[in-house]
């Protein structure tokens, strides 16, 4: 088991509430360190929404909430093994 210290609780809280508000756009990828998959979620929302008038948006939107979601109901020590320690870049 991981230890725990404030700002790794602070992410989970900080990741959680972006996925959930600026999810479309990778933003709580990014906090958490994963740049390549919010580079992904980035560009799918930009370059696919001029190419879809912004249905990807929202299908990248409603992935983030559920991360966003994921985050926030996962105990600290869950959440620190599942994406800190063992970096689970998806869900």
């Amino acid at each position: 088991m991981a230890n725990l210290n404030p700002s790794q609780s602070n992410k989970q809280l900080v990741a959680g509430y972006c996925g959930i508000i600026f999810g479309g756009f990778g933003v709580h990828k990014f906090i958490l360190g994963y740049a390549p998959e919010g580079f992904i979620m980035l560009v799918i929302t930009l370059v696919g929404g001029v190419f879809s008038y912004g249905m990807t948006l929202l299908i990248m939107q409603l992935i983030g909430l559920i991360e966003g979601m994921i985050y926030l109901n996962k105990s600290p020590e869950e959440f620190v093994n599942t994406y800190i320690v063992n970096k689970q870049g998806w869900f």
